[in-house]
């Protein structure tokens, strides 16, 4: 049986303009993308007669975790996500996977950028570090 994985390269991540029919527009030179982080809390619902002994749990809320970026410093992807930072609105992001050929699989979520860093190594490019903590439900479709 042949392998399904594929490589990162040529995935892109996206930022909408928020307008009434967006547009997403890919942030250029992202080195990796982590997350989404999803979570769910649980809840113990043991009681003393719970059987054998062992606790009990029901499901509690979910998270969208967070997604962490790490890109070479463009003054335009840096702007945009400066933004973002600076305003109290969510904005609407997705990863776009390709999968080879036609085939792309997208994770689409809202987040609000929560943090903004620089890296100005002395012997190495100058890099910038996003975190983005999602709000709501992360949607994949392929």
């Amino acid at each position: 049986m042949s392998s399904g994985a594929f490589s990162g390269v040529g995935t892109t991540f996206k930022r909408s303009d928020m307008a009434s029919t967006p547009t997403f527009t890919a942030i250029a030179e992202i080195n990796s993308i982590n997350g989404p982080s999803m979570s769910r809390d649980t809840i113990d619902v043991t009681s003393l007669d719970s059987t054998g002994g062992y606790r009990e749990f029901i499901a509690g809320f979910r998270d969208g975790g967070e997604i962490t970026l790490n890109m070479n410093f463009t003054v335009a992807g840096y702007d945009a996500l400066k933004d973002d930072f600076e305003s109290e609105t969510r904005v609407d992001y997705k990863i776009v996977l390709d999968e080879g050929g036609t085939n792309e699989t997208s994770f689409d979520f809202e987040g609000l950028v929560t943090s903004l860093g620089l890296s100005v190594p002395m012997d190495d490019k100058v890099t910038t570090d996003v975190t983005i903590k999602i709000s709501g439900q992360v949607t994949m479709t392929s």
